[in-house]
């Protein structure tokens, strides 16, 4: 048994048949963090404090105490706030600094009996999708190291993807939990918006945000939002025979790199062979309704939200501070000019507001008129790019946007704040992995992880890269 290989559901049944220990665990994890430390998947790690933890989870154990998630290791994405570690949002002017308190959601790990593990980089305060990170360094990912993992949660789908932790918690406003885990050829989940707490992250906008889990299995995805929401309802054991699933074909299929079309082929033949119902949708005007809707929500909100974040934290840092420390050419482009008479007009915002609730109807319309329960597209159009191309990539022989390329299939369901998954789908051609993504209806989640365990049993099963 290879225990960083474990998920937690698997770490779980190791640790009640005393086939390991949290110590041992805990070892196994640090020896290969150590060996990882070229990835740059953490921006803060100690040993000394997460042996105690798995000691004292250990002692636990031997008492008695039950609890969901008793002894297992959890990352937390460095904007999530923790008061015995410093959370910095990837940011120069928060490095080192420690909130007042914990982050309701980590309240709610600790309480399961989580171990935090540690802090996973980030694309510098969550604006960004490459995770080239000039405050912390870049995050690499695990499959090939010169190439991004995604963002901006990407440092939290590099320790899981290599093995360093069973687990992690990112956060997702547009892209930022599902494509680093498609990427990183790992699972994860962006719920409905509003499940999840958001009281003592660092926020880009409410309408938007939400935290969610990073894990290399829909079991450990369930059980992980099961703590971060107080949700148990059961995951429905779901049959892909006559299950009707959405196929966006022109609007999220029509242009896919090679390796990727391919590897979403095979995916859509195994979906067909298990006697999934596969129906073309369409959904007429989503491409105007999204971009009315992202920008101007993001930011208008994000000039609203950050100051009261960052007094609540306790941080002694305001606004203009925060701004004046960003090291990132991609990040201070976006934001610095938020202050010098570039802020999103209320008006603006009122009516982005507006177009959200359009994007919503559009959504609600598509799954109740084709009667289907998801739609399926691929995660990300392209695979991982090299680290270095924060503003154009090559993309069927033409230099595009880099962040507009690999947010194109993401964005939209964000934008509506409906529930969607990103599970491994094989990897592609160029050796790198590939996603496939899921969207539900709002509120639909359970129901959603049900329908993805269905299909994570019919793709091919992920691997985890070697670490040199």
């Amino acid at each position: 048994m290879n225990a960083s290989e474990l998920g937690i559901v698997e770490l779980q049944r190791a640790l009640a048949q005393r086939d390991l220990s949290c110590a041992d665990h805990v070892e196994a994890l640090i020896a290969r963090t150590e060996a990882a430390a070229g990835l740059n998947g953490y921006v803060d790690f100690d040993p000394a404090p997460l042996r105690a933890q798995a000691r004292q989870a250990d002692a636990q154990r031997a008492a008695g105490t039950a609890l969901p998630l008793l002894g297992i290791p959890i990352a937390l994405k460095d904007n999530i706030d923790t008061a015995d570690l410093p959370t910095s949002a990837g940011t120069g002017a928060l490095r080192g600094k420690r909130p007042k308190a914990d982050a309701e959601i980590v309240r709610r790990l600790k309480a399961a009996g989580a171990i935090v593990a540690g802090k996973a980089n980030m694309h510098e305060l969550a604006f960004g999708i490459t995770c080239n990170n000039a405050v912390t360094g870049a995050a690499r990912n695990p499959w090939a190291p010169d190439r991004i993992p995604g963002g901006s949660s990407g440092g939290s789908a590099v320790v899981v993807a290599a093995g360093l932790v069973p687990a992690a918690i990112g956060t997702d406003t547009g892209a930022s939990v599902r494509l680093p885990a498609a990427l990183c050829g790992v699972a994860g989940l962006r719920p409905t918006v509003g499940r999840v707490p958001g009281r003592g992250i660092a926020p880009i906008a409410s309408t938007r945000d939400t935290a969610g889990p990073i894990a290399r299995s829909v079991a450990d995805l369930a059980l992980l939002d099961a703590v971060l929401t107080g949700d148990a309802t059961p995951v429905p054991d779901a049959s892909l025979a006559g299950l009707r699933l959405g196929i966006p074909r022109e609007r999220f299929w029509g242009e896919l790199d090679a390796p990727v079309a391919a590897v979403m082929d095979d995916a859509l033949q195994r979906l067909r062979a298990a006697g999934a119902v596969l129906v073309e949708v369409a959904l007429p005007g989503l491409d105007a309704l999204n971009d009315a809707t992202g920008f101007p929500v993001a930011l208008f909100e994000f000039l609203d939200e950050m100051p009261r974040y960052l007094r609540d934290a306790g941080h002694g840092v305001d606004i203009a501070q925060l701004l004046a420390g960003i090291g990132s050419p991609d990040v201070a482009g976006i934001l610095r000019p938020l202050l010098a008479g570039g802020a999103i007009p209320e008006a603006v915002y009122r009516g982005a507001l507006e177009t959200r609730g359009q994007l919503q109807r559009l959504y609600r319309d598509t799954f109740e008129s084709n009667a289907v329960r998801a739609l399926v597209f691929p995660t990300s159009p392209l695979t991982a790019r090299p680290i270095g191309q924060d503003e154009t990539v090559e993309f069927h022989g033409r230099q595009v946007p880099t962040f507009l390329a690999f947010i194109r299939n993401t964005d939209p369901g964000s934008n509506a704040g409906i529930p969607g998954i990103s599970l491994p789908a094989g990897i592609a051609s160029d050796g790198l992995p590939v996603g496939l993504a899921l969207d539900a209806p709002a509120g639909s989640d359970r129901q959603l992880l049900g329908i993805a365990a269905a299909i994570e049993r019919v793709l091919p099963r992920a691997a985890m890269p070697s670490i040199s």
